[in-house]
């Protein structure tokens, strides 16, 4: 009988729990640099350094995601079950797309390649609603 051994669990400090609490309540998927803003705001003498390193422990142990999508910069998520993005092409904004997860799709591609396919992550890309309108109000003449 294969023994899984349980990863053991953080301890939620102070600054853990203030970032979680910015990320769970936040949906603008915010960069380190933003988290850290919004840390600032309640401890004003936490390091960067300190919330880099609280961002990695927590994306590594499940509590938030770690979105590395195609723009340079990683974002974070305090949404953590399975769901998708838009990333604006305009703007650079990060929005959840509410599709249930495409489960059909592991399937096919398990039955490909001899391979085990255990998730998969699709970003969507386009223009957020706020750049649509800004941009159809160009196109409209006066």
């Amino acid at each position: 009988m294969k023994v899984i051994e349980e990863k053991p669990r953080i301890r939620i400090t102070r600054q853990r729990k203030v970032i979680l609490e910015g990320l769970k309540n936040s949906t603008s998927h915010p960069t380190a640099g933003e988290v850290y803003d919004m840390v600032r705001q309640e401890l004003p003498r936490v390091s960067l350094g300190t919330v880099y390193r609280n961002l990695d422990t927590l994306s590594r142990d499940g509590h938030i995601l770690k979105l590395d999508l195609d723009e340079g910069q990683k974002r974070f998520d305090g949404r953590i079950d399975h769901h998708y993005h838009l990333r604006c092409l305009s703007c650079g904004r990060v929005l959840d797309i509410n599709l249930d997860p495409q489960t059909d799709i592991v399937k096919k591609a398990n039955g490909m390649n001899n391979c085990l396919i255990t998730g998969h992550k699709l970003e969507f890309t386009g223009l957020c609603p706020q750049c649509r309108r800004d941009e159809e109000s160009i196109k409209q003449p006066n």
